[in-house]
């Protein structure tokens, strides 16, 4: 490997990795991939290969070699799942990462991007959040175990730059959401939860859908697809030790993106408040300078992502999945 490496152009024609090919953010990337040209794509799905077992992720990299790795593997959950199974959600993030990360190191990889999450960040840190505010406070209680293990990825990223100078580098994404999302009642998120609540207002003529909260708190939502985009621009063109913010730069009131949904699935009842419940972090935007810095802004609007995304979901009602 050069001492001085400069990013460029990554190879179409080299073994690509997608570990989570077939969630959200990685049949994302797969897809966006895949449109550019990339002509060695490799994924394996969970009951082909499981990334918790050392043996058996090691046996992979020694077979498929792949000289570009994307980890965007890893158990995921709302605040419900999170704050029910830390144990789960900390063990099994940190051997996912290890394991990746081991294997790719010792079989030659010379790029990976590792995919974090906004809640690595402090509860309370300044508004809009830099990517400097890592490690200087408490993190959020409800998933503290997931963000502890996605801490520990960037630190394993930074520890394989300064030991072995591998241009490995670490992303950090917004709220996340669009085809392939997780509509389930238990374990979705907010944006997919309220497209599912609204559409089945919808098509049962409901007068009313009754939503956690005041509606007052602003987050900051991403279309998959943008994430995608913004993955394979800071491997051709990002190269630090530090991670970077993926995101809009913008954020919008739980009422208003209520407001949206409803208005996009055709719900023509009223929306209702239960103020009783919590409300959350009343804000959570990340600073994206660095990635404008970088050369990349979001192009999705978020009234054009969420009409796709309920197009997906009407049309993947059947075999969508049920738990979290």
């Amino acid at each position: 490997m050069p001492e001085e490496f400069v990013p460029g152009t990554l190879d179409r024609s080299a073994t690509t990795y997608i570990a989570g090919h077939r969630g959200l953010v990685g049949s994302a990337i797969w897809r966006k991939l895949d449109s550019e040209g990339f002509e060695a794509l490799v994924g394996r799905t969970s009951s082909e290969l499981d990334l918790r077992d050392r043996s058996q992720v090691f046996s992979f990299f020694a077979e498929t070699e792949p000289k570009h790795v994307v980890l965007a593997a890893a158990k995921v959950g709302g605040i419900l799942a999170n704050n029910t199974y830390p144990v789960d959600f900390l063990s099994e993030n940190l051997r996912i990462q290890t394991n990746v990360m081991d294997a790719a190191l010792e079989h030659g990889t010379e790029r990976l991007l590792f995919l974090g999450s906004s809640c690595i960040y402090p509860q309370l840190a300044p508004q809009p959040i830099t990517e400097e505010s890592l490690l200087t406070g408490h993190l959020e209680p409800t998933n503290d175990a997931y963000a502890i293990a996605k801490i520990a990825g960037i630190l394993g990223v930074q520890a394989v730059r300064r030991q072995y100078g591998r241009p490995w580098i670490s992303a950090m994404p917004t709220n996340l959401y669009g085809p392939g999302d997780n509509f389930s009642p238990t374990g979705s998120h907010v944006l997919p939860a309220l497209i599912r609540r609204y559409d089945e207002a919808a098509a049962a003529g409901a007068e009313s859908v009754t939503n956690w909260g005041t509606g007052s708190p602003r987050r900051e939502f991403l279309h998959v697809d943008d994430m995608a985009a913004a993955c394979l621009h800071l491997m051709e063109h990002y190269d630090g030790p530090e991670q970077v913010n993926v995101g809009t730069g913008q954020d919008t009131t739980i009422k208003e993106i209520a407001s949206v949904i409803a208005d996009v699935v055709g719900f023509e009842g009223e929306t209702e408040w239960d103020t009783s419940k919590p409300d959350g972090t009343p804000q959570k935007l990340l600073d994206v300078s660095k990635l404008r810095e970088a050369g990349w802004e979001a192009s999705i609007g978020l009234r054009e992502g969420i009409e796709s995304t309920v197009a997906w979901y009407r049309e993947h009602a059947g075999e969508l999945r049920e738990a979290g």
